[in-house]
């Protein structure tokens, strides 16, 4: 008989996989920065955001904060060094500006997590009271992510095409959250419930989408890049992710 533990270490091991390759979505768009040396239109928000979304799973995942949860802590961790290249990557290529900008927000979220994680180790001294005070914020901010392709997917229904949503990210997202949904009930986890449940919940409506409107999108030969969401493994959770496409 298999015991519920190592099914859900099994689902965990798949959901790190799937959410890999979320992380990994964005390569094309980093391969256009990277060719043409320029940042042009793309914007470096969707990678700042979904780096804090990672720091903050982490700080959740590490054992003095809620035990036994390695897989949130690795998916996370790999996710916050992915961000973290592609963070780089932009500020190499960005206008004096823009590089101000990037320096700024990051170095707000460097602080809010610092101030979260000296605040859950000094004010909070029960794994439960920690578990409980950085899984809201983790809630607040996967939610967030989640909830940013709302205004693609009201694109769609305006425009009657599914250009801008492509089909294999929102199937992608759709199987990452169904996972990272699995895995939290089957060790019930609220934290990791509610913004993957959600993740995909929203993902099946794009898929709704997709095959309603499949039919009547123009046919376009150009290659759209993709850029995570303009807000943001995730998680993984967690992560992780929905997306936005620019030509």
């Amino acid at each position: 008989m298999i015991s519920t533990g190592i099914i859900r270490t099994a689902v965990g091991i798949i959901g790190n996989v799937i959410s890999f390759g979320l992380f990994l979505s964005p390569m094309p768009t980093f391969h256009t920065i990277v060719k043409k040396r320029a940042v042009e239109d793309f914007s470096p928000v969707p990678y700042l955001a979904t780096l804090l979304n990672c720091m903050l799973w982490v700080v959740y995942g590490v054992p003095f904060v809620h035990p036994n949860s390695v897989l949130v802590l690795t998916i996370n961790g790999i996710g916050f060094f992915i961000e973290a290249l592609y963070i780089i990557t932009f500020f190499i290529f960005a206008p004096r500006r823009l590089r101000l900008k990037i320096l700024g927000i990051l170095g707000a979220e460097l602080l809010f997590v610092g101030v979260v994680l000296g605040g859950v180790l000094g004010g909070a001294h029960t794994h439960d009271k920690r578990t409980q005070i950085v899984g809201i914020l983790c809630v607040i901010f996967g939610t967030a992510m989640y909830a940013s392709p709302l205004s693609v997917m009201k694109l769609v229904i305006q425009t009657k095409s599914v250009k801008y949503m492509p089909f294999f990210l929102s199937l992608v997202s759709f199987l990452n959250g169904l996972c990272w949904t699995a895995y939290s009930l089957l060790r019930f986890d609220l934290y990791i419930l509610i913004p993957n449940g959600l993740g995909a919940l929203l993902a099946a409506v794009q898929l709704i989408l997709y095959m309603t409107y499949y039919s009547t999108t123009p046919k376009d030969d150009s290659k759209n890049n993709v850029e995570l969401p303009k807000v943001t493994p995730t998680s993984t959770s967690d992560s992780l992710t929905a997306v936005t496409v620019e030509n």
